[in-house]
């Protein structure tokens, strides 16, 4: 596989990963750090810092926007739930674990 294969496939691998997140709002973000101890902010927060390495301008609000699909607050408004006392002690016990 050449550099630029590599790199395409890599690309395609993220937009489809992205696409899914996209298609699965009923996965919240707490269950995707509980089980793979990453979410959709993290996903946004390593685009945004690859474009910077890249000197590439874009916001955070922008680096979210392209991993949500939408402004981060609407999808807040209209997916994101509480987290449920279950998941709430999964994820502090997922911290302590790493401590």
């Amino acid at each position: 596989m050449t550099k630029q294969e590599r790199l395409e496939v890599e690309a395609a691998a993220f937009r489809n990963l992205v696409s899914h997140l996209s298609s699965r709002k009923d996965v919240q973000n707490i269950d995707l750090m509980n089980l793979a101890g990453f979410c959709r902010n993290c996903l946004a927060k390593w685009y945004k810092n690859a474009a910077d390495d890249m000197d590439i301008s874009i916001t955070p609000d922008e680096a979210r926007e392209a991993i949500y699909g939408m402004p981060y607050a609407e999808w807040k408004a209209k997916y994101q739930k509480d987290a449920t006392p279950a998941q709430q002690a999964a994820f502090d016990q997922s911290k302590q674990d790493q401590a």
